[in-house]
C-alpha cells in the first residue's frame, strides 16, 4: 500500500494518538506498583476497586472529547474559527460543571458504591478514602477530556501527547515521594493523581485561552453553548453506555465460569485493551479528519480519506492479528498463568487475533460518523448491536470463555454491519458548519 498525502495526513494525527493513548495505562502500571511496593496488597485492591470506579466515570465522559472534536473540526473547516474556539470554550464550561457536579454527588456515595464490589473491611476503607480524594480530581480529568477534543478538532494531536506523557509521569513521581517517602498511605496516591491531573488540565486552559484571545473569543461561559455541548453529547452517552454494558456483562458472564476462566478473559481482555488503542488511533484521525472536511463542504475529501482509513484499519487489524498468533505461544508466560490458565488463554487468543480486521474497520467507521456528528446514528446502533450481543453472551455462558470471546466476535459483527451501512449511504454526509 504506498504512501500517499492522504496517508501522510493519517499518520500525522493518528501517531502521536496512539502515544497518548497508551501513556495511560503504562503509568497506571507504575502507580500499581509504587502502592503494592509500599503498602502491600490490601491497598492494591483497594486501589483497583477505586481506579475501576473512576474508569468508568471517565469513560462515561468521554463524549467530552469526542463531541468537542467533531463541533470544533467542522466549524474550523467551514473557517468559522472564532465559533470554533467558542464550541470548545463551551466544552470546557461543560466538563468543569460535570466535575464539580461528581464531587457534591460522589463523595456521600462513595462507602455505597465502594459496598457493591464486595471487597474486604480493609480494602473498602482504602478504596473510599482514595475515591474521595480523587473526586477532587474529577473537574481536571474532565477538562484534560474536552481540551484534548479541542486540540484535536484543530487538527493537534502533540500537544495532548506531550501533556498526556507530562501529566502521567508527574503523576508517578509525585506517588512515588507521597507514598514511599512521605508515607501518606493510599491517600498519598490519590492526592499524586489529583495534582498531576489539575497541573494537566491548567495547561490545556492556558492554551485555550490563549487561542481564544488571538480569536477575539469571550471566555466567559456562554448557557446556550454549554446547553448545546451537554445535548449533543447525550446521544454519545448512550453510544458509550451500551458499549460499557456489553464489557460488564462479559466479565460478569467469565466470573461465573471459575477462576481460570475468568483468569484468561482477563488476560486476554488486557491484549485485547493494548489492541484497540492502536486502532483508536485511526478513529481519533477520523474523526478531526471527517469533521474538517465536512465542514469545509468537500464530500468527495471526506469519501476519499473514509476508504482510505477503512484501509488502513483492515491492514492494522491483519497486522495487529498476525502479531497475536506469533506473540501466542510466549504470552501465558508474560502473566506467569497456571497450566490450566495457559491452556485456556492459548485458546482464547485465536478469537482474539481472528477479529482483529473486523475491530479495525470498526473502529476507523465509528471516528469517522464521531466526525462527521452522526450521533444519534451511533446511539440506536449501539441499543440494536448490545441487543444482538446479549443471547449470544447467554447462550456461549455454557461453553466457556473461547465460546464468550466468540459471542464478543458477534457484537463486533453486528457492529460492523450496522456501521458500513450507514457509512455506503449518504444520510451522514452533512457538510457546513
Amino acid at each position: 500500500m504506498p504512501i500517499t498525502p492522504r496517508d501522510r495526513e493519517i499518520l500525522r494525527l493518528a501517531v502521536p494518538a496512539f502515544g497518548a493513548l497508551v501513556a495511560e495505562p503504562l503509568f497506571l502500571l507504575a502507580d500499581y506498583a509504587i502502592v503494592g511496593h509500599g503498602l502491600g496488597t490490601t491497598a492494591v485492591g483497594a486501589l483497583g476497586v477505586a481506579g475501576t470506579i473512576l474508569t468508568t466515570l471517565m469513560n462515561l465522559c468521554v463524549f467530552l472529547a469526542y463531541g468537542t472534536t467533531a463541533s470544533v473540526a467542522r466549524l474550523t473547516g467551514a473557517g468559522n474559527h472564532a465559533r470554533a474556539m467558542r464550541s470548545g470554550v463551551d466544552g470546557i464550561w461543560l466538563a468543569l460543571g460535570i466535575g464539580a457536579a461528581l464531587i457534591v454527588v460522589g463523595w456521600p456515595l462513595a462507602p455505597a458504591v465502594v459496598e457493591l464490589f464486595g471487597a474486604s473491611a480493609g480494602q473498602s476503607a482504602q478504596a473510599v478514602t482514595y475515591l474521595r480524594i480523587s473526586l477532587f480530581g474529577a473537574p481536571g480529568m474532565l477538562v484534560v477530556l474536552a481540551g484534548t477534543g479541542v486540540l484535536r478538532g484543530l487538527q493537534d494531536t502533540v500537544t495532548p501527547l506531550v501533556v498526556a506523557v507530562g501529566s502521567f509521569a508527574l503523576n508517578a513521581a509525585l506517588n512515588a515521594w507521597f507514598v514511599l517517602g512521605l508515607e501518606w498511605g493510599i491517600a498519598g496516591s490519590a492526592w499524586g493523581t489529583v495534582l498531576a491531573q489539575t497541573l494537566g488540565a491548567a495547561v490545556y486552559l492556558v492554551v485555550v485561552a490563549r487561542g481564544a484571545l488571538r480569536l477575539g473569543t469571550p471566555l466567559a461561559p456562554d448557557l446556550a453553548g454549554i446547553r448545546q455541548a451537554g445535548t449533543a453529547g447525550i446521544a454519545l452517552l448512550i453510544r458509550t453506555l451500551c458499549l460499557r454494558i456489553v464489557l460488564l456483562a462479559a466479565t460478569a458472564f467469565a466470573t461465573r465460569m471459575g477462576e481460570g476462566q475468568l483468569a484468561a478473559y482477563a488476560i486476554a481482555t488486557q491484549v485485547w485493551t493494548l489492541l484497540a488503542f492502536a486502532l483508536d488511533a485511526i478513529a481519533i484521525a477520523g474523526q478531526a479528519i471527517t469533521g474538517r472536511s465536512l465542514g469545509a463542504g468537500d464530500t468527495a475529501a471526506t469519501k476519499d480519506a473514509t476508504k482510505r482509513m477503512v484501509q488502513w484499519g483492515v491492514w492494522s487489524g491483519v497486522v495487529l492479528g498476525v502479531l497475536v498468533v506469533a506473540a501466542r505461544p510466549v504470552l501465558p508466560g508474560l502473566f506467569d498463568a497456571d497450566p490450566e490458565v495457559t491452556g485456556l488463554l492459548l485458546d482464547v487468543l485465536w478469537p482474539v487475533a481472528l477479529f482483529q480486521p473486523v475491530c479495525g474497520v470498526v473502529f476507523v467507521l465509528d471516528g469517522v460518523l464521531i466526525g462527521a456528528g452522526d450521533q444519534r446514528y451511533l446511539a440506536w446502533a449501539g441499543v440494536w448491536t448490545t441487543l444482538a450481543y446479549l443471547p449470544a453472551a447467554v447462550l456461549a455462558a455454557g461453553y466457556g470463555v473461547v465460546a464468550l470471546w466468540c459471542a464478543l466476535g458477534v457484537w463486533m459483527i453486528a457492529r460492523l454491519i450496522t456501521l458500513v451501512r450507514r457509512a455506503a449511504g449518504t444520510a451522514w454526509l452533512v457538510t457546513g458548519a
